[in-house]
Parts: structure tokens; C-alpha cells; sequence
């Protein structure tokens, strides 16, 4: 009789690290579950062979029947979104998980953490600690993986890094520049992941996970403007404390706010590590933070196309690793009786001469704008006024993604200082279809975050009034603009 493969959960699939890891574990020829609170973010190229599921850790009884039949289980999940509460969520979450894992038999228990410098009083770092500690009053052994800064494409942290770089010339920042950490390639700390659970003797036991180096914040910016072409210029001064540190950052970087200010505490700290363990157990070559950067950046060109909208997907920032990975986002929806059939010939057939269904004066003087500055912006029309695929120009936007019935993409094409995408999403709810409009914007430095902050305050109105235009036209069987008084 064949002997049953491993199974590998990954409990916090659609996150971060999770995202990486599971092409990892496939490669290494295991047997996947993917796990997260959104079954849909799953649907990824390369993972049919995933087995993908929803849990959520904050509802117990959605966790056991997910952990049925695993071996090893990957806990990465953590709530610094979550805002100021983070810290007692996360707590519950990981007894939640011990407890569950306890009763489906799961034999082993890896969880990434954060590196603890001694004295360490920042709640982002505590928290680490604490949940690891959580974990382990189950009786499921654990294996605590403990790492600093990662070096990769959508590490909070190294982005950060790239959108100070990025954005500022020069800053006035706080002492804790001069703090050091060592900072880990992506590929290296996933490499460790992977491998951990094969020794048995890991069982129990915390390791510290570190690249070859102890750099300073200012030498991590320096030298990632040297490998990008930039020269910031860095002047260290004692009057920003970590609160007003995270402000500053929401206001010149894109990372969102709560993980900025999460992490802020973190940095005010050296933070040593022990590598050695378990660099004796799983050996492999440790690349340096150069090469790690490098790493970082082809991996994004190497993975630049992707299906849909994706946080930091190359393609959606116009191939431009000088815009900023994380996007600011607006959105509007509204709910019609109509079907999802009946609302998709009303979305494709935005643009043209059906222009775009609400506040179209505003439509126009972002045009004239734009025209005025040298833009594409008043070239109207489209291909067909009732069909569209990929490729298609709509006015000045780019059809990138097209999916009947659920969801259009459409590249913005005037002139900014970053990228941006429409997104209409299709969900059926109850007997009718809920209809999404998004905007995401990837800015590219300063100017960037200056032209979307004024516009903000306005893309909730318009999108919430063109959604609704769009479900009444659905329900009057796609009528003509001249039928549906009141739309503008």
C-alpha cells in the first residue's frame, strides 16, 4: 500500500508570505492546503494542484475542519491592519488555532515571529512574542521561526525602505536610522520554512532566522538608492517620536497606515540575533542585502503579469518598480435586481458615447487637464460601442483584464505622477447582483500621494453614484443615456 503523502496547511495563504510560500511547497513536491478567510484570493496561476479553503481564526468552529488530516500546519496570519487592537486579536486568533489543531491530530505547528530585542516594548514586537507563546500552551509542538526585515517585493518593511527612496530626495528623520538589524533575503527565509519540519529535533524550539549582515535603516536606504540609482539625503534628528514618526510615514509612503505605525515601535530598537542553530540545521547560502535587493526587483519583472488587480503586480504600476507597491484605494458600490448577464453589457459598454454613467463634468475636466498638459485626454471612443476584449482602448483608458460577467480591469492612460485602475467587480447577492467600482492608485513618490490625497474625498461619490446609475440602466434593460433622467 502507497504511504499517504504529508499534508502541509498554510493558514494565512493569501498574505504575504503565504503567497510565496505555497509555490515553494509545491515545488519541493508537498502536498498543499491553502487556507484564508477569503477562499477567492486564492484563485491564483500555478496552485490547481492547492487544495484552497476558508477559515477564519477568529470563528473556532471554521478552524478544525480545515485541519483534519494535516501533518505540519503553517500559522502566518497577523492583524497590525487591524488598527489599534491588534495585540488582543491576534492572541485570541493563535489560542483559537492551538486548540483546534489539538483536536484534529495536527503533528506539527511552524510559526513565523519577529525577531525580540531584549527590552522590546513596542505592542508590534510583544505581540509577535506573545502569539508565538499562545501557540505553544496547546499541546501541538511548535516551531517558532523569528525574522527581522525581509528582503522582498511586498515586505512592509523593505517597502518602506523603497518608498522613502523613492519619494524623498532628502528627509529629516528619527534617531532610530542608526538602529541595526539583519535583514533576511525572501528566498533564504522561505528556504528555511520549507525545510524546518523535517527535523524532528526542531520540535519545541525557537530559532532565529538572519542574513549575513548588521545594517543600520540609514545603510539599508543608502544602499538601495545606490542599486536604483538614487542618493537620499539622510539627516538623523531626536525630535520625532515613534507616534509622530508613523504619521510621517502615512503621509510619504504608500504602506498602509496601521502597518506603518505597527511597525515603527520595532525600529527604535538594535535587533541582534542568534542565527547560528539554525543555520546548522538548514544550510544554505545566506544572500547579502545587495543581492537580496537585486533578488527582489527581478522577481518583480520576472512575475509582472498577472490575471486580475493584485497588490504590487508589476503590470498594474506600468512596469514601474519606482512606483510604490502598495496601492491607495477608493471604492463605491451599489445593489440591483438586475442579473450579473444585465449589468455586464451595462459595464462593457462604458466610455464612448455612454461616457461614464455619472458626474460626467467632473469626467470632463480631468480630461481638459489633461489635454492641456500634453495628454491623451479628450481622445474618446472605443472599438465597438457594445463589445470590448483585452487590448481595447476605451477613451484614454486600456482594457487589462476581462472576465464576463465578473470582472473588467481598465488601465488609467492620462497623464500622473503613478498608475492607475478602474476595477468593476460583479457578485451575485440575494436574487440581484452587487456592483464594485474601485480605484487603485500606485504613486510614484511625493507628487504622487499630493495628486491622489485632493481626490480622495471625491472618488467614494462618484463611484457610489456610478454604480448606481449602472444598476438602474441594468434594470431598465441597458437604456440609452437620454431615458434615465437624473444621472448626472
Amino acid at each position: 500500500m502507497a504511504r499517504r503523502q504529508p499534508l502541509n496547511l498554510v493558514f494565512g495563504a493569501s498574505g504575504y508570505i503565504g503567497g510565496h510560500l505555497v509555490p515553494r511547497l509545491l515545488e519541493a513536491g508537498r502536498k498543499v492546503r491553502a487556507v484564508s478567510r477569503d477562499v477567492a484570493a486564492l484563485d491564483r496561476p500555478g496552485w490547481e494542484a492547492v487544495e484552497r479553503r476558508s477559515a477564519d481564526a477568529l470563528e473556532p468552529d471554521s478552524l478544525e475542519p480545515v485541519l483534519q488530516g494535516v501533518d505540519t500546519a503553517y500559522y502566518l496570519v497577523h492583524s497590525m491592519a487591524a488598527g489599534e487592537d491588534f495585540g488582543r486579536i491576534d492572541l485570541e486568533c493563535a489560542g483559537n488555532f492551538a486548540a483546534a489543531a489539538e483536536r484534529a491530530g495536527v503533528r506539527r505547528i511552524v510559526y513565523l515571529g519577529g525577531l525580540i530585542p531584549e527590552g522590546a516594548k513596542s505592542e508590534h514586537l510583544v505581540s509577535r512574542q506573545e502569539t508565538g507563546d499562545r501557540l505553544r500552551h496547546g499541546s501541538v509542538p511548535v516551531t517558532e521561526i523569528r525574522a527581522g526585515i525581509i528582503v522582498g517585493p511586498g515586505s512592509a518593511a523593505f517597502e518602506v525602505i523603497r518608498d522613502l527612496v523613492n519619494a524623498l530626495p532628502g528627509m529629516v528623520t528619527p534617531r532610530w536610522v542608526r538602529a541595526r538589524t539583519p535583514p533576511i533575503a525572501l528566498d533564504n527565509l522561505l528556504e528555511y520554512l520549507v525545510r524546518i519540519p523535517e527535523h524532528e529535533e526542531s520540535a519545541g524550539r525557537i530559532y532565529d532566522a538572519a542574513g549575513p549582515e548588521m545594517l543600520s535603516y540609514e545603510e539599508l536606504m543608502r544602499s538601495y538608492g545606490e542599486l536604483v540609482g538614487r542618493r537620499p539625503f539622510i539627516v538623523p534628528v531626536p525630535v520625532l517620536s515613534p507616534t509622530l514618526s508613523s504619521y510621517w510615514l502615512g503621509l510619504v509612503t504608500a504602506v498602509p497606515t496601521p502597518v506603518a505605525r505597527a511597525l515603527i515601535g520595532g525600529l527604535a530598537h538594535e535587533i541582534p540575533a542568534d542565527p547560528e542553530p539554525l543555520r546548522r540545521l538548514v544550510p544554505q547560502r545566506l544572500l547579502d542585502y545587495r543581492e537580496a535587493v537585486s533578488a527582489a526587483l527581478e522577481a518583480e519583472r520576472q512575475n509582472a503579469v498577472a490575471s486580475r488587480w493584485t497588490e504590487g503586480a508589476l503590470m498594474y504600476r506600468n512596469y514601474r518598480q519606482d512606483y510604490a507597491y502598495y496601492a491607495k484605494r477608493s471604492s463605491g458600490s451599489a445593489v440591483t435586481t438586475a442579473t450579473p448577464a444585465e449589468v455586464w453589457r451595462v459595464v462593457t459598454a462604458i466610455g464612448g458615447k455612454n461616457r461614464y454613467y455619472a458626474l460626467d463634468l467632473l469626467w470632463t475636466l480631468r480630461e481638459l487637464a489633461d489635454w492641456f498638459i500634453g495628454g491623451p485626454g479628450t481622445s474618446r471612443g472605443r472599438r465597438n460601442a457594445a463589445e470590448l476584449r483585452v487590448g481595447d482602448t476605451v477613451d484614454s483608458w486600456h482594457v487589462i483584464g476581462l472576465e464576463p460577467e465578473r470582472r473588467l480591469t481598465l488601465l488609467f492612460g492620462m497623464k500622473a505622477p503613478g498608475a492607475g485602475i478602474l476595477e468593476f467587480e460583479l457578485e451575485p447577492e440575494g436574487r440581484g447582483t452587487r456592483i464594485t467600482a474601485t480605484a487603485y492608485w500606485h504613486p510614484k513618490g511625493a507628487w504622487g500621494l499630493l495628486y491622489w490625497y485632493p481626490l480622495e474625498p471625491f472618488h467614494g461619490l462618484i463611484f457610489k453614484r456610478m454604480t448606481t446609475a449602472i444598476a438602474r440602466r441594468a434594470e431598465n434593460g441597458g437604456a440609452a443615456p437620454g431615458l434615465l433622467a437624473g444621472e448626472n
